[in-house]
């Protein structure tokens, strides 16, 4: 059964994106660094659509879903491990084609935009360091940095800290966890995809539309922006 909201007519002020399989191309390197710190440390190894379910979750969170056998003496390894390996293929994460044009259409038309995420706040900024978008987002929020999805503290904080009413506010993810947020925080939602959950899944929580690239989240928005350009 499919969860689409009618489309009431909403101009967005305020875009919310996640981070991975959003804007960056990082799922394969998530999925496979849970599989290598699993294989490290003897624990059964969780299949590919396992560990690409629990994408945007807090790390701790989703090590609760996807190796249910780690206990909390290993986790401090676990975690060493995933992240060694995540490192190892940090060269290799970059964001999907057009993720610049579309912020650059975002900024131009004076519509502000934000991240909502479930890395923590030292990756964030390594990835906005490497990607060259530090300070381009209005602000940003991590999930050690208050609780995790798909509670909306993260998009009530933005809200707040932006003064944009929940009518304004549109969050774009690519997985259940990102719509489930926005429909908990009174939002709208849109789904990526591209990324980590398939179109079946994304289909069973609330949103107002799916798209398949970034071409098309950019067609889907022109029309929908709440636009402040500057003089």
């Amino acid at each position: 059964m499919t969860h689409t909201l009618a489309d009431d007519g909403r101009r967005y002020s305020l875009i919310i994106f996640d981070w991975d399989g959003t804007l960056m191309d990082s799922t394969h390197s998530i999925v496979s660094s849970i599989q290598k710190a699993c294989a490290d440390l003897d624990l059964p190894v969780p299949s590919d659509a396992i560990a690409s379910w629990v994408i945007g979750l807090s790390l701790d969170q989703a090590l609760q879903r996807v190796v249910p056998e780690l206990s909390q003496d290993m986790l401090p390894r676990f975690i060493e491990r995933y992240r060694v390996h995540y490192l190892l293929r940090d060269h290799e994460l970059k964001l999907f084609e057009g993720v610049h044009g579309l912020l650059g259409t975002l900024s131009g038309a004076g519509v502000q935009t934000a991240v909502a995420t479930g890395k923590s706040r030292l990756g964030l900024s390594r990835a906005l360091a490497a990607t060259g978008l530090e300070g381009h987002f209005a602000a940003t929020r991590c999930a050690d940095e208050t609780h995790s999805k798909p509670n909306p503290a993260m998009l009530f904080e933005l809200m707040d800290e932006l003064m944009v009413p929940p009518e304004q506010v549109l969050m774009i993810g690519d997985t259940t966890h990102d719509l489930n947020m926005a429909a908990n925080a009174g939002v709208h939602g849109l789904g990526v995809t591209y990324g980590a959950h398939p179109p079946e899944e994304l289909n069973r929580a609330a949103h107002v539309g799916l798209v398949n690239d970034v071409v098309e989240l950019r067609g889907w928005l022109r029309p929908r922006l709440h636009e402040n350009r500057h003089s």
